[in-house]
């Protein structure tokens, strides 16, 4: 499956979260992930950022997609993030 990850999370636990979603995806943008990942990767990224999160401070959004063959995605202004290897 293809996920988007857009998360805001307090300062004190930002840095985790960053350091969590790009075991699984792609940086995007400041607080922004992409990519192609597994069903059991996923269920992983989203049990270590449950236990990160704050719900009174803290919000994740996933966009899920089947594939990524029916998304488009166009870019503007300064690219933020890498497309570099996913550990």
């Amino acid at each position: 499956m293809f996920v988007i990850v857009v998360y805001d999370f307090n300062e004190k636990r930002v840095a985790k979260a960053l350091k969590i979603c790009r075991k699984y995806l792609h940086w995007v943008q400041n607080s922004v992930f992409e990519g192609e990942i597994s069903q059991a990767n996923y269920v992983k990224l989203k049990a270590e950022l449950s236990r990160l999160i704050d719900p009174e401070e803290d919000s994740v959004v996933f966009y899920i997609f089947r594939t990524k063959r029916y998304s488009k995605r166009e870019e503007m202004g300064l690219k933020k993030g890498g497309d570099e290897n996913i550990l």
